[in-house]
Parts: structure tokens; sequence; C-alpha cells
């Protein structure tokens, strides 16, 4: 289904112009309030009480902490048994043959990983609470523990939930054809193993809750840094057992929320259940370890592919086991299921299957993190690519071109069952070597290596499924957004997609203002809010532009129209057709000279509609849902659906030199090109692009949260966890191809998820194209100088 704009709608004045953000002053002036800002008269605070153990049967004692000044409550998973149940999911295993999760915010008698929170002392300062937390008495009968994937599958391994009995929370496969007897059916087969290190989220501001319950009202209010308010809200209705209308949900300005922000974290339902049992605004902020306890990717692919004597790929088989630490109802183990549909990326492979298992370790638990699973696609396809042009001795780029999707075959059906909707992937990469120069890198890279000088030249591309709509959970490919024009020509937006920082809210101001003629500064955005804003799915799987973007332009559409309406009865003319609105003017086609201002005409409906336009409803406001229409919940034939809408796509081409000397990979260029359709705002395009990419160089070379061999975690802040620096950075390269959508009204694919996977994938191959004289090969990431060293090392063995 393809959605047209207005035919009427004007030359665009905003949209994709590289604009300043709208509040852009605002935080560099240091004005914008965050959520740990926020302070209400009465405040309390809330300390975690932490396990020191990895697995254990727990007893609290309460009482020292209790009695010390200051302390108002301490609670035990036992105290508040008697109040609330279980957290509810954000998404549910059971219905698709996983096992059923009942997580409680606080556990009754067992820990299942190191620094799970098992008693909340709740005080009049943050002082007072932590003095207290230090006073109350754990006593632990410790537990046989599992922390590696590989071991936790052991018949005599121990479980974490006795009641599962094993420790897979959900497996499943993806694809269909013929993987089997591939060495006797093949000109070349490939084998390997791809392993990621443990990546966490590290948004510069962490999770900080404030619950604020009304004895008066019997009404919650909840402040947070929340991905998705609305669904939020229905949740902490479900966990308290309230009416939705009397939960309002709050979501202040997020400094960065990479997926970790959705809803399904204890704390958020902790603070509510402790504030309704006070009466008082209860708050809890957490601390940098406790951010970086939760955790995504730590998983292993085993993988085999056969391809033919001209180098294409004719079947890929996979198996990815998904260690997903302890269980969590946020939904991250589908991170394994759309890793697995992201498979077999933009390559034609008519046979490919991947075999997936979710299994829960001693671990702290996976949290969604951008681009949600999806790496592994991209790692598998691209690092089977790169094996099949050394067995054959083409070119890596030359393999790429006999294997990918050709523009000509869109809409293109994968071997999982994804609809890919548009795209140029020959035409991405002749723009990456244009301006990479590769013939003349690659002489150079020949020259470097006569002088024991070790460069590699690594490629990365993507497909990226966006916009997803999972059955039975609130997460969907549509939106709803509200425009409003007073009496004063002023505008008001109010949408239920959020911002993480990224710039959308300005985007769709631009997409407003474009289409009531009026400037941007006349548009003001109302976000996060579920009392002010309609319903909405947040910010998840890239959709702030594609279905809030959307819904904003049909709004703004309806709203246009009544404007042209009452202008054309304004200015004597025939017909709505001929009336423009642009530069805050409406006018008459072909006639500037005759023309009133946008405010004045809202004005006279409001005040003279019935003279000047008696047929126009006198309101100049609507509100629209837009929904994307490719998504498909009704399995086909092999019950295979389509939950994904768009497919943004990108190649990515790496450059770096490796000292064998020392294991040190050093990253000297990165270029990039990307489509994700329809650009609103390029700069900003390009700044998530930019962060997308320095998050995988993170989770390919330095990031990894490490466990210590008792389940302690050794990674508890920015000098154990390496974030990249500015100096580990080179200067980015980037370039936008655009294949508009053919399902969204602007044309929109996503933009939220991109360069982090393909980044991984070209840092990959790049090391293991300047290690190949030497015969060695990482297939591990992070690949951190030990394990450089150990590749080196270990050829001959």
């Amino acid at each position: 289904m393809t959605v047209q704009a207005d035919p009427r709608s004007e030359a665009r004045a905003f949209t994709g112009q590289s604009l300043r953000r709208h509040d852009g002053d605002d935080y560099v002036a240091g004005r914008i309030a965050y959520t740990d800002d926020l302070t209400l008269p009465g405040t309390t605070h809330v300390v975690l009480v932490r396990s020191e153990v990895p697995h254990a049967r727990i007893s609290v004692d309460t009482d020292v902490a209790l009695a010390r000044p200051g302390v108002l409550m301490v609670a035990t998973g036992r105290d508040l048994a008697e109040h609330v149940g279980p957290i509810p999911n954000a998404m549910d295993p059971a219905p698709t043959g996983g096992q059923a999760l009942e997580l409680r915010v606080l556990p009754n008698d067992k820990v299942v990983y190191v620094g799970q929170p098992l008693a909340a002392v709740v005080a009049e300062t943050m002082q007072d609470a932590l003095e207290a937390a230090a006073l109350v008495k754990v006593s632990y009968e410790p537990l046989p523990h599992v922390l590696e994937a590989e071991d936790a599958l052991a018949d005599d391994a121990p479980l974490l939930y006795e009641s599962w009995g094993s420790n897979v929370m959900l497996a499943g496969t993806a694809g269909h054809g013929d993987v089997e007897d591939l060495d006797t059916r093949s000109a070349g087969v490939v084998r390997g193993t791809l392993r990621t290190g443990r990546g966490a989220p590290a948004p510069m501001e962490p999770r900080v809750y404030v619950a604020d319950w009304s004895t008066r009202s019997r009404r919650l209010t909840w402040y947070g840094t929340t991905q998705a308010p609305h669904p939020l809200r229905h949740s902490i209705a479900q966990f308290l057992g309230l009416r939705e209308r009397d939960v309002h949900v709050v979501a202040p300005p997020v400094g960065g929320s990479f997926g970790f922000k959705n809803f399904g974290h204890p704390e958020e339902y902790l603070v509510c259940v402790l504030s309704r049992l006070l009466g008082r605004p209860v708050k809890w902020v957490e601390d940098r370890a406790s951010t970086l306890r939760y955790g995504a990717r730590d998983s292993r692919i085993h993988y085999t592919a056969s391809f033919d004597a001209d180098g294409r790929v004719t079947a890929v088989s996979c198996d990815l086991l998904a260690n997903h630490g302890a269980a969590s109802a946020t939904g991250a183990f589908g991170m394994a299921f759309a890793g697995s549909l992201a498979m077999p990326s933009g390559y034609d492979v008519a046979h490919f299957r991947c075999d997936w298992r979710v299994v829960v370790t001693n671990k702290g638990p996976w949290s969604p993190l951008r681009p949600f699973g999806k790496e592994a696609g991209a790692l598998l396809m691209e690092t089977v690519m790169d094996a099949v042009a050394r067995e054959t001795g083409l070119d890596p780029l030359e393999v790429r071109r006999r294997n990918w999707v050709k523009a000509d075959q869109f809409p293109f059906v994968t071997a999982t069952g994804l609809e890919l909707d548009s795209g140029d992937y020959e035409g991405l990469l002749d723009k990456a070597l244009t301006v990479l120069d590769y013939e003349n890198v690659r002489r150079e890279q020949e020259l470097a290596r006569q002088e024991g000088r070790y460069i590699g030249i690594g490629i990365g591309f993507e497909v990226l499924p966006e916009g997803a709509d999972i059955p039975g959970a609130l997460i969907g490919a549509s939106d709803i957004s509200t425009v409003r024009m007073d009496p004063s020509g002023d505008v008001t937006v109010l949408t239920g997609v959020t911002s993480p920082g990224n710039g959308n809210d300005t985007a769709i101001i631009q997409i407003v203002a474009d289409r009531l003629g009026v400037p941007m500064d006349a548009v003001s955005i109302v976000q996060g809010d579920t009392d002010l804003c309609p319903f909405g799915f947040g910010n998840v799987s890239s959709r702030g532009i594609l279905t809030g973007g959307g819904s904003a332009a049909l709004a703004a559409e309806d709203v246009a129209a009544k404007l042209r309406g009452v202008a054309a009865g304004m200015l004597g003319c025939e017909s709505p057709d001929r009336i423009v609105l642009h530069d805050g003017l409406a006018s008459v086609v072909g006639e500037p000279e005759r023309a009133l201002p946008v405010a004045a005409v809202a004005h006279a409906l409001y005040t003279v509609g019935y003279i000047v336009a008696p047929d126009v409803e006198p309101t100049l406001e609507a509100t629209r849902t837009f929904k994307m229409g490719n998504i498909r919940h009704h399995a086909d034939e092999e019950g295979r659906i389509m939950p994904f809408s768009t497919f943004s796509n990108g190649i990515y081409l790496s450059v770096v030199e490796v000292d064998i000397e020392t294991g040190i990979v050093d990253l000297k260029r990165h270029v990039m090109v990307h489509d994700c359709g329809v650009m609103i705002n390029p700069r900003f395009v390009t700044g998530q692009f930019t962060g997308g990419v320095v998050q995988g160089i993170g989770a390919a070379l330095t990031e990894e949260v490490l466990h210590a061999g008792d389940g302690s975690q050794a990674s508890s802040g920015f000098k154990t966890y390496l974030l990249p620096r500015a100096n580990d950075v080179p200067a980015f390269e980037i370039q936008h191809q655009v294949t508009p959508s053919p399902f969204t009204p602007l044309g929109t694919k996503g933009a939220g998820e991109g360069g982090v996977a393909c980044t991984m994938a070209s840092l990959l191959n790049a090391v293991n194209d300047a290690l190949s004289p030497l015969g060695a090969k990482v297939e591990e990431l992070p690949a951190v100088p030990h394990r450089v060293l150990e590749a080196i090392r270990g050829v001959g063995r």
C-alpha cells in the first residue's frame, strides 16, 4: 500500500533541510530538566540492597536497618508479595512455545545473579537510605551457578528456574530450504564460529524513576526515563490493579536510550508500589554499575555455507545460541528472534535456516539494545561473503555483487519471510568505493605489507528490519498524532512517539510546518505525557518519523485542507485547490498578490467562520493514525509472518592497521553510505549513523562486560567497560543514498538503528584481512589485543 500526500501540497521549505534542533539552545544552555532534576514536595529516596552471590536461597533481616533515623520502610520480596503480583511482560515468550515468566520486583526467596535487588530501603534522604542499606543482613544458602550458555545446556547444569526443567527460555527456527548435505552438492563449503562478547547499554543518563501516589485522588503519577510512556502506563495499571486512566506517565527529556529505556524493568514498578504504600513520592536513581549490569549480544553462531564455482552462495545453515543472563520482563529475548529474521540480510540465498536458542545463565539480564539483535545477521553474512572470497580467489566486493538482491528484484521475499521493500545495494557500494578510492587503498595495502605493516580493508553490509509490529505486544507499526492550530495561527503537535534525544521532535515540526505553510517557530510539540498525547508506542524500532512523522503529516494535511477552504472564501477564489500555503501566507496559485497571512485565516475560521466559510467545520484540529500496510501477522504456508515494515540498509568500508606485536587495532578510515529512504533532516540522520558507528566500533574493538568465575561483574564503570574515545574514532566519511519506501507517506524507512551492525562486520573483516598474510583469523568480538595475539599465536597449532 502506498499512501500519497495531498496532490495540492506545496514545495517543501523545511523537509529535507539540515536544520538545527528547535530546542538546541536549551540543551546547550542547561535549561533542559531531566528526571533527576525533579524533586517533588515530600520526596523520599530508595536504595536497593543487592545480591553478593550469583545463585542462592536467601533470607533477609531488616530490623537493624529499619531502626535507623530517617528510614521509612525496608521492603523485601515477601513483604511486597502481599500487595502486588508479578511484573507484566513487555513481550511474553510463552505464547510462542517459550517458558512462562513470573518475575517479581524483588525476589521472594532466591537470587539468580550478582547485583540482583533483593530489598529496598526508603528514607527521607539518599544518605539515610545508603546508611541503612548497609545494615540489611542477608543470609545466603549458595547454589551452583553457570555463566556460559554452552555450560547452561549441559544435562547436569544448575537450573535458574526449576519449574522450567531446563535453562532454555525460548527456541525457534527461521528460514527454509534444503540446507542438508552441503558438502556433496556444492563446489565448496565454508564453516566457522562467530562469538560476540557481552555488550551493555551506556546512555549518558542512567535510569531515574519517580512515582507519586495521591491518596486524595487515588491516582499515580510516574516520571522517568522511558521510551514508551503509553505502554508503560498500561503495564503499571495492570501491576497495581488500577484503571489505566488512574495512571499518568510523564517522560521528561531523556539523555540517550538505545532500547535500554523501554519498559519491563523491575524498578519501574517498585517505585510505584512503594509510593502507594507510603503515600509519598518515591525516587530511585541508578548508578553506573547497575546500568552496565544489563547486557546484550553475548552470543555464539556456528555456521556452514555452500557456494558454487562462480562464488554464488547456495545455502547457509547456522545455529545461534544467545546468553540472556537472568530472565527479565523487558522482552529482550526477542533480539535472538529478530537476529534470525535479519538473516540472510540483502543476499539472494534461496536455502537458509537458522536454529536459535535463548538460554538463561547467572549473569545480569539482557536488555533491549540497538540494533536489537540484528547485528547477528550482518556478522554472519559478511563473514560468509569474505570466506567465500578467500576460497574462490574473488575480490570480496565481487562476491557481494554476485549475491545481492538486485534493484529490479524488489519487493523481494527472503528465506526468513521478510519482504524487502526497496533498495539499490550496488549503488551504495559504488558510492562507497568512490569515496574510499578502493583500488588505491589496495595498492597502499600491498606496499605496507612489503614494509612489514599489516593493513586491512573490511566490508560491512546491513539490511535492518525496522518499524516492528509484534503480535500480542504493545509494539506496533502505527501511531497517532494530533495537530492543532489556535486562533493566533500557532500550532501544537501532540504525538505518541517520544524522542531519545535524536531530534525526531524537530523533524516532526519540519513536516507539520511545511504542510501548514507556517514558520517552524510557530509550531510546538508535546511528547511523552500520557494525559496530553494520543496513544502511541513510543520510541522503538526506528519508528519516530516512520509512523509518528507519518501520522503528523496526515493530520497536518487535514488541517491544511480546512485552511485552504477558509482562505478560498476570504480571497474569493473559486476552488480551495488553487490555494497555496507557504511562507506564512495563503495565496492563490499564480496570483501571489492575492494572499492573506495563515494566522489571519485561522482567526477568521474561529471568529467569522459562518460568514467566510459556512461549509468548513469550525475547528483547526485533526487527529490521524498512520498504519503501515505491509505488516502480515497471518502465517504463510511455511509458518512465516512479516513483523517488520521497512528495511534501511548501508555499506561501510573500514581500513585498519594491526600491530602484530601488541595486538592493537588502529582504525584509520571508515566510509559509510546509508539508505534510510527520504531524509526529513539529513543532519539528524548523519548524527544517528555517527552514533551508531561509534557504538559499533566499541562492540567490535573495546566494549565487553566481563565476569569473574564467582559471577561478580568485573566491568562496573568506564575504566573497566571501555567506550571508544575521541582519539579512537577517525573522521567519518559519510554519504547517503535515497531509495524511498513505497509504504510510507513520506518515503522514510527509519534511521534509528543503522551503523552498529555493519561497523562490527566491517571491522571484523578488516582485522582478518590485515592478518591474512599470517594465516590468522579472529572469530570473537571485541577484537581486543589479547584475542588478536591469540589468533596470531594459534596459527599452525
